[in-house]
């Protein structure tokens, strides 16, 4: 479905909030950029998934998988973002989104029914669909900003991850737990990883962490279909591991804080940002969580955000939030600053997008996103990750510790 503004609207935030782009032109079409025909649109170039002063982005997301509570936020803010931004003051953005399941075959059916008629893409779900359409992507000039942050996808030109990679990323814990005297070295680690991109780039940071600091390193890799923990957790502790740690969805999460607390695997869990859903804190899991869960993120907390919790809360207000809706709102930025400059360099065909996205670099969101260092093939986007733990908050998550650049980080981002 193709979704545009909202009669309504919502108000906008402050301006210290959201980030817009400078010098960029305002001079307004004069002429239908439409669907490949290359006309001009007033003084800025246009193809593809332009119509007069109408922008069209592209979403594959997972509304009912494994991901269906993040993908539904992420998607949400998308949309809350553009019903109040332009690019350039002149183009108003409409998003055609469509829901994968979190199936990579779904995902590649439904960008070949929309790539013709989208300029860039707003945010594609998941690793694996990432991964799957990686070839489409770089054949079409697509820009892309994945809800994914597996290392893979940094080999794949024009596609930004959000912050640092998963190894990065999960490093990044590692330090804090370091650092808090909740790991020492030598210890054993039992991690828990789905099969496929998000998960190996995940147990990559662990072995990485491990070979720096002497861990024992028990690897237990799951299908995202497996949901009782039960096995993985009695094998951990019959191990005496120190910490578990996860690149895996809510529910497995979930399955483990259980399990562990059941068996009295008295341990704390480290995961990287998908790991966690504020729902989880309805579940009997909930205070075992609060105690011992510690998420390595891209993002803050909404207690920095509050202007965006309020908005989000009057468009949305039968929904539960998470932070996911930081996520969503930040991806929507650094599309926003991408297209103005685009904009301002006179070219908003996918070449000339693409070129924008090339020349970004040391990017700032407002505190939305961890500083990105510029999107360069092969490496991490950024060194730095908050320290997030389960709490009784809006979101479900409340900050232990600002973005901040681990010891490990740099060797491993490349």
């Amino acid at each position: 479905m193709r979704l545009s503004k909202r009669s309504t609207g919502a108000t906008m935030l402050a301006a210290t909030f959201v980030m817009a782009a400078t010098g960029c032109s305002t001079k307004a079409p004069e002429t239908s950029g439409g669907g490949g025909g290359g006309a001009a649109a007033g003084d800025v170039a246009t193809d593809v998934g332009v119509e007069g002063e109408t922008i069209n982005l592209g979403v594959l997301t997972d509304l009912t998988g494994v991901f269906a509570a993040l993908g539904n936020d992420i998607t949400n803010a998308n949309q809350l973002f553009w019903e109040n931004n332009q690019v350039c003051d002149t183009y108003d953005v409409t998003m055609e989104i469509q829901d994968t399941g979190y199936v990579p075959q779904q995902g590649v059916q439904l960008y070949s029914g929309m790539q013709d008629n989208i300029l860039a893409m707003q945010q594609t779900i998941g690793s694996p669909i990432n991964t799957a359409l990686a070839p489409e992507y770089e054949s079409d000039q697509i820009v892309n900003f994945p809800s994914a942050w597996s290392k893979t996808l940094t080999q794949i030109p024009g596609t930004g991850v959000v912050g640092a990679t998963y190894d990065v990323e999960i490093a990044n814990g590692y330090d804090y737990l370091f650092r808090e005297g909740l790991l020492q070295e030598g210890d054993t680690v039992g991690h828990i990883y789905f099969e496929g991109e998000y998960g190996a780039n995940g147990l990559e940071g662990t072995q990485a962490v491990a070979e720096a600091k002497n861990l024992e390193v028990i690897p237990a890799q799951i299908k995202a279909t497996d949901q009782d923990m039960s096995a993985q957790i009695t094998q951990f502790k019959a191990a005496g591991v120190d910490l578990i740690a996860l690149t895996v969805a809510p529910g497995q999460t979930a399955s483990v804080a259980t399990v562990a607390a059941a068996q009295g695997l008295d341990v704390p869990i480290l995961g990287s940002n998908p790991v966690f859903a504020p729902g989880l804190l309805q579940g009997p899991a909930a205070d075992w969580l609060k105690t011992h869960l510690y998420v390595a993120s891209p993002v803050s907390a909404f207690d920095a955000h509050p202007e965006l919790l309020q908005q989000y809360q009057e468009a949305y207000p039968d929904a539960a939030p998470s932070l996911g809706v930081i996520v969503g709102y930040g991806m929507s930025e650094l599309m926003k600053q991408v297209l103005d400059q685009a904009c301002e360099n006179g070219d908003l065909t996918r070449e000339g997008v693409l070129n924008a996205f090339n020349e970004l670099e040391q990017v700032e969101t407002g505190g939305l996103v961890v500083p990105i260092r510029g999107f360069e093939l092969g490496k991490s986007p950024s060194l730095e990750s908050f320290i997030l733990q389960p709490a009784d908050v809006p979101g479900g998550a409340t900050v232990l510790e600002d973005s901040f650049e681990g010891e490990f980080a740099a060797d491993i981002a490349g």
